[in-house]
């Protein structure tokens, strides 16, 4: 991914919000042919490092032919909004303000039992905020089990992380202003929210 240097971040935190609100992301692959697949993913801790949790349908070309060691990428699509040339002060064109993460990594196939433990926290990650949660203990283990055979589950070992946060930053103050009070009053949640973080950068 291409990034100018205003726009690069180095935010570790940032990046881990990012995945972690935006966990439905690309899973893309190049062996035998280019393979993209959107894909749950669940980003795991490990001391001062982490690595990723997906799995895919066992179907699916990426599950036939994806080996331990065989490279990645992940990409990861948060907060953005259409930037409108007329919120200028001057004449200039329009654009797209965005926050993204890409990791390039290597795979290690999971385990049943790593699958089996994927599986729970993925599902307690989404259920936790429904109504009448579903928790993989009312599923049942045997349930669970049975259902995995239809999964290809991997863990993604970072080798490259690049992450992106493009907020106006080369506006002047009366058009970075500006484009926070139009966003503000967008219907899009996407507007709202990259008008907070532009409001929270300029704090910083």
């Amino acid at each position: 991914m291409y990034i100018p240097k205003i726009y690069k971040s180095e935010d570790r935190e940032l990046m881990k919000q990012i995945i972690s609100d935006n966990g439905f992301a690309m899973l893309i692959s190049n062996k035998e042919k280019l393979w993209a697949t959107h894909s749950m993913f669940l980003l795991n801790e490990s001391g001062k490092d982490f690595y990723l949790e997906t799995h895919v349908s066992n179907g699916n070309h990426q599950a036939k032919v994806l080996r331990d060691g065989d490279e990645v990428l992940c990409d990861f699509l948060g907060a953005n909004a259409y930037i409108s040339s007329s919120w200028y002060d001057h004449i200039n064109v329009s654009t797209w303000n965005y926050e993204a993460v890409q990791i390039r990594g290597t795979v290690k196939l999971m385990t049943d039992d790593e699958l089996y433990l994927h599986l729970h926290k993925l599902t307690y990650k989404y259920e936790k905020q429904q109504r009448c949660p579903m928790f993989a203990e009312e599923i049942g283990e045997e349930n669970i089990r049975s259902e995995m055979a239809g999964a290809f589950g991997m863990n993604i070992f970072p080798t490259e992380i690049h992450i992106v946060s493009k907020l106006s930053q080369n506006r002047d103050e009366a058009d970075f202003q500006n484009i926070i009070k139009e966003l503000q009053e967008s219907p899009e949640e996407h507007s709202k929210k990259i008008a907070e973080k532009m409001k929270n950068a300029k704090s910083v």
